[in-house]
């Protein structure tokens, strides 16, 4: 079933630094604009949010990996609480491809690119290495860009409408990015995928670079 996630800035302990990872279910139905959830909002908009950022989904069976290696906060460890706006069982990162447009109630939504963990995760959840280990098991969910703004709702359909020729599942990029020494033409073609946001194209293109001149 589809659930909806939104909240508002909040301090995070323990410095109290401004956040929006904390999310509340919402039943009612909500607008989806081209900056995401209407009553959503992000502290951080150098590395959250706007139009390649507007709606993040993760997938809910990381949950059970996450609460296998922190024990301590599996109670925590529920669907929404990561900072996602979106939760639909069976979709992960190895069946979701950069550039698949999804309808979702009204809205028609395309993926622009996988999230990075940052360290506000770890202040979230009051542990030490929770993003680490999800950014090395390429366990980080992705965003997505709205195509058409629309109202979406809890239970709405969630389904898949396009995916692109030479589309790439979100995995392949977490995992070319976490080789040491990745083939360099495969992340070349890689940077060529539909649908990747421009930040990311800029980010593999450079890498290229990088190992060009080694």
């Amino acid at each position: 079933m589809t659930k909806l996630f939104l909240g508002g800035i909040r301090p995070l302990p323990p410095e109290n630094r401004p956040t929006g990872i904390f999310k509340h279910e919402v039943d009612m139905p909500v607008w989806l604009g081209r900056e995401g959830l209407a009553g959503d909002a992000q502290a951080d908009r150098r590395a959250h949010g706007g139009p390649e950022k507007a709606l993040h989904q993760y997938p809910v069976s990381h949950y059970t990996r996450l609460a296998l290696a922190f024990p301590e906060v599996a109670a925590l460890l529920a669907p929404g609480s990561i900072g996602e706006n979106l939760s639909v069982p069976g979709w992960d990162e190895g069946n979701v491809c950069i550039g698949d447009t999804f309808r979702l109630g009204d809205a028609l939504v395309q993926v622009s690119q996988p999230r990075s963990p940052c360290w506000k995760i770890d202040s979230r959840y009051g542990v030490v290495g929770m993003a680490k280990l999800i950014a090395d098991e390429g366990i980080t969910g992705w965003y997505f860009r709205v195509i058409e703004e629309g109202v979406v709702a809890a239970g709405c359909p969630f389904e898949l409408v396009e995916r692109l020729p030479g589309a790439a599942p979100v995995a392949r990029l977490l995992d070319l990015m976490r080789e040491h020494r990745p083939d360099i033409d495969t992340l070349a073609a890689v940077a060529t995928v539909p649908g990747l946001a421009a930040a990311w194209v800029a980010k593999l293109k450079e890498r290229v670079e990088r190992l060009r001149n080694l």
